[in-house]
Parts: structure tokens; sequence; C-alpha cells
């Protein structure tokens, strides 16, 4: 018997099916403007299906994202309507802090220093409203040491978790090693990879494990990451859900993970409610306790 901490799933992509409006690059963030209340029903849905961490919809909500939208002044506004609707959400509620710039682009992170005191802005508007901060989405091992020096002294719980690449999970995107940026993240409270290939998350949790600190994983659903998707300002309609991604084989994957020592466990893009409640009944029927 083992206890995991389950994770949702990917509330981006989720908001998107459920509005059914056109993608921005907003993302996320412009359904929440859009349709108030929807964050919290995605929210109370993967809690439902047994998560027990909400994670806040603020990956996306940085200054660099909001340029050029009309919306540059509503940084503090934004971050706030996003911690309303998850508070109370879970019994964890973690602050998503994503990457500068673009997702999957270790090129897009700005000079360390202007890093550090955007990532430190983000952490600043989280950290009163929320249990843990987790930082998705780290492709480089600066990326790393940015969000590093940004949330020293938080005074939260820190996880740091990568994304590597879909070929070889031993590496991040930018194509140094897992090896690397897990050093650089040393003393964070757990370590764990995210928005990757299931079928790479087994080697990457390898290294994860040589932590000495809980590790997990929460991948997504998507064919590959396309080369429109690594355009300035792209919108998530340049990918595509995997048409074999049903609950039933994700939780396989899943279950393989926790057999490799994984305690937190979840989903990022494309990961329903429906994946989390397999992996749910799973777990519990195998004899581990989600705490």
């Amino acid at each position: 018997m083992t206890e995991i901490t389950l994770l949702d799933g990917g509330m981006g992509q989720e908001l998107v099916h459920r509005a059914g409006d056109k993608p921005t690059p907003l993302w996320s963030t412009q359904v929440m403007i859009d349709h108030p209340g929807l964050v919290r029903k995605v929210h109370d849905d993967f809690t439902a299906a047994g998560a027990t961490v909400a994670t806040t919809n603020t990956y996306a909500i940085h200054r660099d994202r909001l340029d050029g939208t009309g919306m540059e002044d509503r940084f503090e506004d934004l971050h706030r309507m996003a911690l309303e609707e998850a508070t109370g959400a879970a019994k964890i509620i973690a602050g998503s802090i994503g990457p500068l710039g673009a997702s999957y682009r270790a090129d897009a992170l700005p000079p360390f220093e202007e890093a550090v005191a955007k990532l430190r802005e983000v952490a600043q508007q989280l950290a009163s409203r929320v249990d843990v901060i987790i930082c998705e989405t780290v492709v480089s091992v600066e990326q790393t040491r940015a969000l590093m020096a940004a949330l020293d002294g938080v005074g939260l719980p820190v996880w740091m978790s990568f994304s590597v690449s879909d070929r070889d999970g031993a590496h991040l995107r930018s194509g140094e090693t897992l090896a690397d940026a897990v050093a650089a993240a040393k003393g964070v409270d757990a370590v764990l990879v995210n928005c990757s290939a299931p079928e790479v998350i087994g080697s990457a949790l390898k290294v994860l494990s040589e932590a000495g600190v809980p590790f997990g994983a929460y991948p997504n659903g998507f064919e590959r990451i396309t080369e429109d998707f690594l355009k300035e300002k792209p919108t998530v309609d340049a990918l595509q859900m995997r048409r074999d991604f049903t609950p039933d084989l994700f939780a396989e994957h899943a279950m393989r993970w926790v057999e490799q020592g994984a305690t937190i466990i979840g989903g990022c893009c494309e990961v329903s409610p429906a994946h989390i409640a397999e992996i749910a009944s799973r777990l519990r029927a195998a004899g581990h306790v989600i705490v």
C-alpha cells in the first residue's frame, strides 16, 4: 500500500473543449474571462473524479503573454480571478507557474535577472492563496535556476516539473539532461515530469527517483508538439489529441509509474476527469491510498 497524491488533469484543454470557442494565444486565460464559473466547474469535476490537488488556472498569466492583447493592465486581476475559482476546490491548491514567453521553448526565456523578477512577481500573486507552488513545463537548466532564485524565501513547498523530449525521457526539450536540471532544483519538495508523451515517462522517473524527494508524473495526450506550436503566440489548435488516448490506456501507464515509486500522479493537456477517475479507481483497487 502506497499513499498517492492524485493531481487533476489538463485545465487549459478542458476549458477550450467545453467552451467551444476558437482558441486564442491567451488560451485558458481567455476562456476564464469569457465564461465566468467554468474554471470552477472544471476544478470541481476533477475533484469529484478523485483528484486531491486543484492546480490554479494561472499557467499562462504572464505579463509577456498579455502584451499586445489589450489586457496588459489585468495581470493582478486575472490572478485574483483564477485564485478565487480554485479556493476550496480540493484538499491541496497548487499555484501554477508556467514558462515565460512560450511553452517548450528554452530560447523564449528572458535574460536571467529579468526572468527572476517576472517569475517572483507571479509567485507573490499566488503565495497567500495556495498550499504549494508548482513550476510547470520546465524545459532547460537555466529556466530551473531562474525559478529557484525567484522562489527563494517564498515560504511554501515547491514542486518542480520538467517537460522532457518525446523521444528520450532522460533529456529536457532543450537537449540538456534531466539529471542536470534536477541537480539545479536541489532543495525543492518534489520533482515531476509533465506535458510529455506517456511512453517516455518511465525513463524520466528513473532520473527523478535519484533526487531524494517525492517524485511523479503528469503527461499530456498530444500526438506531438508541432512546429506550428513553436511559433510566436501560437494557439492550441496547432496540436491534436492522440486517437488512442483512452482513460483505460492512460491508467495502465499511470499504474506502471506507481510501480516505479512515483507518489504524485495526474495528467496534463488532454487528460480529462474521466482519465483521473479511472486512475483513482485502479489505485484504490490495488490497495493504494489517495491522499
